[in-house]
């Protein structure tokens, strides 16, 4: 459902789950659905997905999710729900979160991420 102009893709993801959007971005974003894929290169491609508001979010989900994070210091686990981040920065951030998570664990990953916008 991308579609694609001189490097610059947009996708919508009006009435489709988060993962099945964020994984379309983390492919295109890796470079994956190119031929001169490398791993240790990123490709100069945009990525734009639109309506990012009107996903999918199951209701179960949002109650059941939970997003960790642990600073380090002990007893310092912090959890919130997917609704609680819903509600405080929008369904962008929950598409954001899974597509980070989606990408390669080294320097090229915030790299990557900067090609990547989210309008609601």
């Amino acid at each position: 459902m991308a579609t694609t102009t001189n490097n610059k893709f947009t996708i919508d993801a009006a009435g489709r789950a988060p993962g099945r959007v964020a994984t379309e971005v983390a492919v295109i974003l890796m470079g994956k659905n190119r031929t001169d894929f490398a791993r240790n290169s990123i490709p100069a491609v945009e990525v734009e997905v639109v309506s990012a508001g009107a996903m999918k979010l199951d209701s179960k989900k949002l109650v059941d999710k939970m997003y960790t994070h642990h600073s380090g210091y002990p007893g310092a686990l912090r959890q919130q729900s997917m609704e609680h981040i819903v509600e405080k920065k929008g369904a962008r951030e929950v598409l954001r979160r899974a597509v980070y998570g989606m990408l390669p664990k080294n320097k090229l990953r915030p790299r990557m991420m900067k090609n990547l916008k989210i309008k609601e």
